[in-house]
């Protein structure tokens, strides 16, 4: 009687892997708008569960076809995931090492959600801002950046000044992007634009609360110009920020379109 013996796997083809001759390097290649659950540091509550939309991208040889898309998947399967600036860095250079890249780059966007008391009535409710989490490596070399999306208040100070009765004022959205050489709490950089805003918003307010920020509003105009120079002037005073981007876009109420402005800086490069 013959024994049966188990059968020998079959090859196959690793296509990726195959040669290309087009000698034409790829800067980004990857997946982008997948969907995992992530674990975030709270300031108050320790930790805050999420949803967060992944995009990892390495770089691709001149030399080769394709990258193993799955192994993208795969990293991200592996981590039970609570989102670090350390744990950020394992997952970049995890990536670059199985994907044998010299640079790679990972964004993670997500909902972070602050529970706020209105400013008088004290009710709470839940405010969400849209944060991402941007890693960079190259040759082992790691850049972080952190950007947040902060809703706020604006009332015009030309308005203001030339009307008799009221001022026109509109949501802005302030949109702050830092690189920091020490840990720094979302919190902390959310407080920092809604400090320096017309007026902060709520999810939720009673009507003495609506009272207190309109008027809160009125007190305190601001240009888009206004904005973005006074969140820059409190960054250049952090010495725990190292680069930052602050951006504000206006929803004018009585235009048909947006006012912007930008500032950017680089702290370690030398002034001009």
């Amino acid at each position: 009687m013959k024994l049966k013996t188990k059968a020998e796997p079959i090859p196959i083809a690793d296509v990726q892997s195959t040669p290309d001759t087009r000698r034409l390097p790829i800067d980004k290649v990857g997946i982008k708008d997948i969907r995992h659950p992530v674990r975030v540091k709270d300031k108050t509550q320790g930790e805050q569960h999420t949803i967060a939309n992944f995009n990892m991208y390495v770089e691709l040889p001149h030399n080769f076809k394709g990258t193993h898309m799955s192994r993208f998947v795969e990293i991200l399967n592996q981590h039970d995931i609570e989102i670090s600036v350390e744990s950020f860095k394992e997952m970049l250079s995890e990536m670059s090492e199985r994907l044998e890249a010299r640079r790679g780059h990972i964004e993670m966007s997500f909902p972070y959600f602050i529970n706020k008391s209105a400013p008088v009535s004290g009710v709470k409710s839940l405010m969400d801002y849209q944060v991402t989490f941007i890693g960079e490596i190259e040759d082992g070399r790691h850049v972080m950046t952190i950007k947040v999306i902060v809703p706020v208040t604006s009332l015009c100070p030309c308005s203001k000044e030339i009307s008799d009765r009221g001022a026109h004022n509109q949501r802005s959205h302030v949109t702050l992007t830092v690189r920091t050489n020490s840990f720094v709490w979302i919190e902390e950089l959310i407080e920092l634009v809604e400090s320096q805003a017309s007026c902060e918003l709520y999810g939720l307010l009673k009507r003495p609360d609506e009272k207190y920020v309109t008027e809160r509003a009125y007190d305190n105009p601001k240009f888009v110009e206004d904005m973005v120079r006074d969140v820059a002037a409190m960054l250049n005073q952090d010495e725990r920020v190292d680069a930052f981007c602050v951006e504000s876009e206006n929803f004018e109420s009585i235009h048909n379109h947006s006012a912007y402005a930008m500032i950017k800086r680089d702290k370690l490069e030398p002034a001009d």
